[in-house]
């Protein structure tokens, strides 16, 4: 019934819009013939005028200003005159236009409706989608439950390659959980359980680690576990993680993972507005080279108009890592082979020290370790691999860019 009352009262306003067109238009083609009419007197009137004035009815200034007036009428309704013809076609031809149109656009928008429109959805103001997103929130799965049900929905884990490999993680296993203490070795069970594709293990290990370290945590550290965690979740951003990803943004407001992830943890449970003020300022932060960028890429647009952004226009992103820019290769060019040398130190230098506090992609940090290699830094280097391996263990890819880095600049 409801349903019908809906397409009723949208008939009848359809129809009555409709009406109200159709008298605007009657009405300009009976004020075009109405503003001609006047013309005609007017003109009459000059002729009375001048008819008057060989007759010596009037004097000449009082003819001179009756034709003053008379003329400025004249102007006036020539003025209105043309502005109703600019408007178009007047007459039946304007009518029929608007018959033949006005159906096709009535059908066309009931149409469009039909097939898109939900008439029995009710109001949807903004405190009561607030309050769904808040209850959305709130009903999030724990970590626990979360990691059951990805593995229930990703079925057992195929058997290891390398036999011998889990052999010596079963051993470790067991040496950590009579020694749980040992931070070195809560370190080496979350690095080899990723390598296994024990996600979830290597997520409790590595929380096991930060929590060994309480505030010395670093940012790798709480990258590596929250990272596991929402892999190990399936992907969903549970509050266990949220509060990892708010320690570490307490520490690095700038830092790209944590941003991504506590926009991912918004959008998901419809704080689109939220989400894009995380989103937005770090795909204008990111490098082609990040790993968030692709999804970024794909749904920033989406979300921006869910979040009443119409006009945003992502902007492009630079492209690779970050490198001497032509002012300095162009010095280097002129520089002696120990000044050259003294100039790439110095760079490094940067480059390490911007990775340490800021993070970075895969490819920087590869590129960190050849340049430590070609510079024969191997002390550094080495310590460098295994930094980057604890920070990309659980993305497949980009370990195996850092594996390749090493590889190559001697450093295994």
């Amino acid at each position: 019934m409801a349903d019908i009352l809906f397409w009723v009262i949208t008939l009848a306003l359809a129809f009555a819009v409709i009406g109200l067109m159709l008298a605007a238009a009657a009405r300009g083609r009976e004020g075009a013939v109405d503003t001609s009419a006047d013309l005609k007197v007017y003109k009459d009137q000059l002729r009375d005028v001048a008819r008057d004035l060989e007759r010596g009815l009037i004097a000449e200034e009082e003819a001179a200003r009756l034709r003053t007036e008379i003329g400025r009428r004249i102007l006036t309704a020539d003025t209105t005159q043309r502005a109703a013809d600019a408007t178009g076609p007047r007459g039946p031809s304007q009518l029929v236009t608007l018959l033949s149109i006005l159906p096709v656009i009535l059908v066309a928008g009931y149409g469009v409706y039909y097939m898109k429109g939900h008439p029995a959805l009710g109001d949807q103001p903004m405190a009561q989608r607030l309050a769904a997103a808040a209850d959305l929130r709130a009903a999030r799965p724990s970590q626990a439950e979360a990691e059951a049900a990805a593995a229930a929905a990703r079925g057992p884990l195929p058997a290891p390659a390398d036999q011998r490999h889990a052999d010596l993680v079963e051993q470790l296993r067991k040496a950590v959980a009579e020694r749980p203490e040992d931070l070195d070795g809560q370190r080496l069970l979350a690095r080899n359980e990723a390598l296994l594709g024990n996600i979830a293990a290597a997520a409790a290990a590595q929380g096991r680690v930060n929590a060994l370290l309480g505030e010395k945590a670093g940012i790798a550290d709480l990258e590596a576990q929250a990272d596991m965690m929402i892999m190990a979740a399936g992907g969903r951003v549970t509050p266990e993680a949220e509060e990892v990803l708010t320690r570490l943004l307490a520490l690095d407001r700038s830092n790209g993972l944590a941003r991504y992830y506590s926009g991912l943890s918004l959008a998901e449970t419809g704080r689109y507005d939220l989400a894009f003020r995380f989103w937005a300022p770090l795909w204008t932060d990111s490098r082609e080279s990040d790993p968030w960028v692709p999804v970024l890429q794909s749904q920033l647009p989406d979300l921006a108009w869910a979040a009443g952004q119409h006009r945003y226009e992502m902007a492009p992103l630079t492209a690779g890592t970050r490198g001497p820019d032509a002012a300095a290769v162009e010095a280097a060019a002129e520089m002696t082979p120990e000044a050259r040398t003294e100039m790439v130190r110095s760079m490094v230098e940067g480059l390490m020290t911007r990775l340490g506090s800021e993070g970075g992609s895969s490819e920087e940090w590869a590129q960190l370790i050849r340049s430590l290699g070609i510079l024969g830094d191997a002390e550094r280097g080495r310590a460098i691999l295994l930094e980057a391996r604890e920070r990309f263990v659980a993305r497949p890819d980009d370990l195996a860019r850092i594996n390749a880095a090493g590889k190559a600049a001697g450093f295994e």
